[in-house]
């Protein structure tokens, strides 16, 4: 077979793949690029989706990562509501669902991720009330339930269903929030910052439960009827119309797997190049397992700002520019009208120092490996985050007494690193 070397086709109309097509046409690269999404929504931004969509603040339209017109102007073939049945790595092809076989001189992998299940809860079968939030087709399937004194549970504690839960307190449901670790957000927080959004949750009239091991969701009989029931080991039970589970996303690599592209742990595999182990095949974003020039090892980010980053070098790569990407990530979450800031890789064994007030609100988190910054958490902090994340890049070893104390945090950097 001839493989077509002129066509860039992507797998995935996320960030990271929008982010690589547009990327790769401004490099120079002047043959056909194929985007390709199995959702029927032109591209659109999915942090909104779990804040300001679900209050009902922004429609569909409002979120587009860019405008119809943008694909054409860039000549970009945009296949929505389609999805890719299987890859072709010995023939450089994409099969199509529909039965449609494209050939591919490039390819990336930008496929995302799916909202986890939990694997070890007994759910009903067809129990209606049980819900993930993961694209805007899932947003009417929420929302409908929710409206003032309206219960909903929330099974995850973690970014995503802190934040649901924040937005459907907003409208006024009567919220339920239900977390497995011993304080929200365990993943990102120490237990200090965990008890303030702790506190955070309690004061706007959330009713948080940690601690809890889930072992069943199933439609509920006697006084629950009608309800959807989440059970606990201990033996507690919640009940409501709608039950959203969100406990994290799985990478999609199912066509990676079957298409024999080495695959750990979920994630596709790359080098610093997005390159995979097969020839002229990509990955980016949410899906790829990618080094770390600043931790070693491999790491997989799930933010937006990485996805969008990552992808766009990768289309760079692609035009023919030899671009390594080693980037410190950066996210962010709105929560009862307070934005979370997160750089780097904040864990809970570091050491941490906290510069400014959890009462006041008004914080920054430095963590700290063996003396070497990895990462901050900042709560009305953007500045102290910009400068952690080019220390975090540069292995900076901070004084952590000037780093709480000193009036200007760029003397907390008291030896510059090699």
């Amino acid at each position: 077979m001839t493989v077509t070397t002129d066509r860039f086709v992507i797998v995935g109309a996320g960030i990271a793949g929008v982010s690589a097509a547009g990327a790769a046409r401004l490099a120079g690269f002047e043959g056909e690029i194929v985007l390709i999404g199995d959702e029927p929504e032109l591209p659109y931004r999915r942090p909104p989706v779990s804040k300001e969509v679900v209050r009902g603040e922004k429609g569909a339209d409002d979120i587009r990562i860019r405008k119809a017109e943008w694909y054409e102007q860039q000549r970009i073939d945009l296949r929505t509501d389609q999805a890719v049945a299987s890859v072709s790595v010995e023939d450089h092809e994409v099969t199509l669902a529909s039965g449609e076989v494209i050939g591919y001189g490039s390819l990336l992998l930008a496929t995302g991720g799916s909202a986890r299940t939990l694997d070890a809860v007994t759910t009903e079968a067809g129990a209606a009330g049980v819900r993930t939030l993961r694209s805007l087709a899932d947003v009417d399937g929420i929302v409908s339930a929710l409206g003032p004194g309206r219960p909903v549970v929330v099974v995850g504690a973690g970014l995503i269903g802190s934040e649901i839960a924040a937005s459907a307190r907003e409208r006024g449901a009567e919220v339920t929030l239900l977390e497995a670790a011993a304080s929200p957000l365990p993943h990102l927080l120490p237990p200090a910052l965990g008890d303030f959004y702790a506190a955070l949750h309690a004061e706007q009239g959330t009713h948080l439960h940690c601690g809890v091991e889930v072992t069943s969701i199933d439609a509920g009989t006697g006084d629950a009827a009608g309800h959807t029931v989440v059970t606990a080991a201990d033996g507690r039970a919640w009940s409501a119309p709608v039950v959203v589970v969100a406990v994290g996303m799985a990478p999609n690599s199912r066509l990676a797997v079957e298409a024999g592209i080495e695959v750990e742990g979920g994630a596709i595999v790359v080098d610093d190049h997005g390159r995979t182990n097969a020839p002229d095949v990509y990955a980016a974003g949410d899906v790829a397992l990618l080094p770390s020039g600043v931790l070693g090892g491999m790491h997989r980010v799930e933010h937006w700002q990485g996805a969008q980053n990552h992808g766009a070098a990768v289309g760079k790569v692609v035009a023919g520019q030899d671009l390594a990407f080693d980037e410190v990530p950066w996210c962010w979450s709105d929560q009862y009208g307070h934005t979370l800031q997160v750089t780097g890789w904040p864990a809970a064994g570091h050491d941490v120092a906290l510069r400014g007030s959890l009462e006041a609100r008004d914080f920054t988190a430095f963590y700290l490996d063996g003396g070497v910054l990895r990462g901050a958490v900042a709560l009305g902090r953007p500045a102290d985050v910009r400068l952690a994340r080019r220390w975090i890049a540069e292995g900076a070893r901070p004084e952590p007494g000037l780093l709480v104390e000193s009036d200007d945090l760029a003397e907390a950097l008291t030896e510059v690193p090699a």
